[in-house]
């Protein structure tokens, strides 16, 4: 069993919703709530909605907030159990069963005991499901989980279940306290339902214009007013206009480091349309945006 620092939690959701704005991430009540609700009823938090809407980025401020550490499985197309749970490193394996050999000598060589000994911990290696239940504290990031296939998710559902894991040459390995779980989705396909009732739900929107003009000066302190309030206020408009790839609040953050960067106190035509490629990804969107820049810097 790993341990790291001791894990402060939150008395009640407004305390969770203080220790996050402390790190920087500012949770909108409803987010803060049931995160809260999902660590004292020790249920895993899913959170759905479009990139770039902090889901990934509240996991990572929990551990901060709480002293757990954070342990993230990037989920992708194929990805299989083995590669969320553990693995024997084979090399290693080899190399000591070659040593075992060079020692003893073919006739002397107790093959159940040589057997025994290849699977010992030290051989083990830890991918992030495992390494979570090992772990005290811990907070476990699903990431975008509907990358995933169906055959995955029941294998976290399994896992999530009874937050326990066997490994047939060591037995079972179980959690000392379950980790906090956030799983994310970018909803690119739908999560099945069983995996769903595991957990509770938030569906996270984009911000409004004015919490998002105090998430921008929150994490950029000497950003200019001006220029928080109209580079939110444009990304706004940006994610009502039908784009390809819509920013999220990180793409504002970049532009703002962009924008003050080249010494902007304010957001004008030229210099918004030379820091474009830090908020819009696409070409078509790029230039569908850039013909319309006035119109949108009005707005």
């Amino acid at each position: 069993m790993t341990d790291a620092s001791p894990a402060t939690e939150p008395a009640s959701a407004q305390a969770l919703a203080d220790a996050l704005l402390a790190t920087g991430y500012l949770p909108d009540e409803g987010l803060a709530t049931v995160a809260w609700l999902a660590m004292r009823l020790q249920r895993p938090l899913l959170l759905e909605g479009e990139p770039g809407t902090g889901k990934t980025a509240l996991a990572e401020a929990v551990a901060q907030a709480t002293g757990a550490e954070l342990v993230r499985l990037q989920c992708y197309e194929g990805i299989d159990a083995s590669q969320a749970l553990y693995d024997w490193d084979v090399t290693r394996q080899v190399l000591h069963l070659r040593a075992i050999e060079a020692v003893h000598g073919d006739e002397d060589l107790d093959v159940a005991a040589a057997e025994r000994s290849m699977f010992d911990e030290r051989f083990l290696l830890e991918r992030p499901v495992l390494r979570a239940l090992r772990t005290t504290p811990s907070v476990l990031l699903v990431d975008e989980v509907d990358r995933s296939d169906d055959e995955f998710e029941a294998f976290l559902l399994e896992v999530l279940s009874t937050y326990a894991v066997t490994i047939p040459e060591l037995g079972t390995i179980r959690a000392a306290a379950p980790p906090f779980v956030v799983l994310t989705s970018n909803r690119t396909r739908e999560v099945h339902d069983a995996l769903k009732r595991r957990c509770l739900y938030h569906w996270v929107e984009h911000p409004g214009v004015e919490r998002e003009v105090e998430i921008l000066r929150t994490r950029l302190p000497d950003v200019p007013p001006r220029l928080a309030e109209q580079v939110a206020a444009t990304a706004h408009l940006l994610r009502g206009a039908g784009l390809l790839k819509p920013p999220g609040v990180a793409e504002s953050l970049d532009w703002v480091r962009c924008l003050t960067e080249l010494g902007a106190r304010e957001l004008d035509t030229q210099t918004a349309a030379a820091t474009l490629g830090a908020v819009l990804k696409y070409r078509e969107d790029a230039d569908r945006v850039r013909g319309d820049l006035d119109r949108l810097l009005a707005g």
